[in-house]
């Protein structure tokens, strides 16, 4: 049965490594995505595939939730996830549950404008998957590449991992790109849409895995792999308890090249109230990289009580080689009255701990935060989450 309850801190053992998706990815796909529906439940003979298919879903609809089933073996009313997203009607004020059952979805998705709030739920991180292998070579452009697009508002995703470097079906995969690689970017997720949410999540990709592109949107408790610019767009997002991993080249003993980024935000205005906030998140994996770089002038990122390992380059961040994007630019008023002026670029961390956490010889423009200057990034209003957040939590169905 349905299940409304709050489930923002339900997801209690984040994976530590790609491994595990890696391993389910490529041996679950023969097992889950291959066999005929012969589903006992909607219509068709006995399937023992269906055996193990939670009795009671889908739940019924209610007033205020719509539940979509989706199963590979046919076990559902859809066996892949854009049919479901396709059956959510157009401009819908209800919250639609896409249900997705264990599985390796190897498809292209997408969530048009024109079907705001709609959950995607998964069973685990480990256990569901969606999956393509598109690379801004292939797909015409980094922003075209991705697994999922979201381009709806009120999108929320649970348990579910979006994954882009994974061989999967006929060998394909997307290749682990170099710094400086051409076309080698592949976006496991692009979010376009506002007011979107993740808990228990993972992001699998090496360049540009996590498109964050546009809207407020808020990450909790989820795995983000990647290697350059793993992290990017002009979004104003908050993450929360995330591991950030790196997939970046290692280096021998004693080299001290950057072979990767965590975050390239774009922010273009100091006027724009965009900006990623990362609280109490954890930065680990392999490589020599930069907590972020400026893809635009005036990029916006903050760390916080963040733990991060010695793979953080002890400079920190990157104005993208351009000495114009850490240049002195008057404030917004309505966000950062606190101070007169500061640099075009606004990159900053508050009580982050670790090898890579030591400020010593960060760049002239990154700024230790005070109190006062932190307070605005720490919590949900940065994302106004006050006004949208916690009714996506009471839609989520028990798993």
């Amino acid at each position: 049965m349905l299940k409304g309850k709050l489930l923002c801190d339900a997801f209690n053992s984040l994976r530590t490594s790609a491994s595990s998706i890696v391993d389910f990815a490529t041996t679950k796909v023969g097992e889950f995505g291959s066999s005929a529906c012969t589903d006992h439940q909607y219509g068709c003979e006995y399937n023992p595939l269906c055996d193990d298919f939670p009795p009671d879903f889908p739940p019924p609809d209610t007033p205020a939730v719509s539940v979509f089933c989706v199963d590979p073996n046919g076990c559902c009313d859809f066996r892949t996830v854009q049919a479901a997203v396709n059956a959510v009607p157009n401009h819908s004020r209800k919250r639609n549950v896409v249900w997705i059952n264990k599985g390796v979805y190897f498809e292209k998705v997408t969530v048009p404008a024109s079907k705001p709030n709609i959950t995607f739920q998964g069973q685990g991180f480990d256990i569901t998957a969606i999956a393509w292998n598109d690379t801004a070579k292939s797909a015409n452009g980094t922003f075209y590449s991705a697994s999922v697009s979201v381009f709806a508002s009120g999108f929320v995703a649970k348990n579910i991992s979006f994954i882009v470097t994974v061989k999967m079906l006929h060998n394909n995969v997307a290749p682990i790109p170099r710094p400086g690689a051409v076309d080698a970017q592949a976006v496991a997720i692009r979010i376009n849409g506002d007011q979107a949410a993740f808990w228990g999540c993972g992001f699998f990709g090496a360049q540009d895995t996590l498109h964050d592109d546009r809207g407020r949107h808020y990450f909790k408790e989820c795995f983000i792999q990647g290697s350059i610019d793993f992290i990017f767009g002009d979004a104003r997002s908050l993450y929360e308890n995330c591991r950030l991993i790196s997939i970046a080249d290692p280096l021998p003993s004693g080299q001290r090249s950057i072979t990767g980024s965590v975050t390239a935000h774009a922010r273009v205005s100091e006027d724009d109230n965009t900006g990623y906030s990362f609280v109490k998140c954890s930065i680990g994996g392999t490589g020599w990289i930069w907590l972020g770089r400026a893809w635009r002038p005036y990029s916006r990122v903050v760390f916080a009580y963040t733990s991060m390992s010695d793979i953080i380059a002890s400079e920190g961040w990157n104005d993208w080689n351009d000495p114009s994007r850490d240049q002195y630019a008057s404030f917004n008023a309505s966000v950062d009255s606190y101070l007169h002026k500061r640099k075009t670029v606004f990159y900053g961390e508050y009580k982050c701990t670790g090898d890579g956490a030591n400020l010593a010889d960060r760049v002239p423009y990154a700024q230790k935060l005070s109190d006062v200057q932190v307070l605005p990034y720490l919590n949900t209003s940065f994302i106004d989450g006050d006004q949208w957040l916690k009714p996506y939590c009471d839609s989520l169905i028990s798993a």
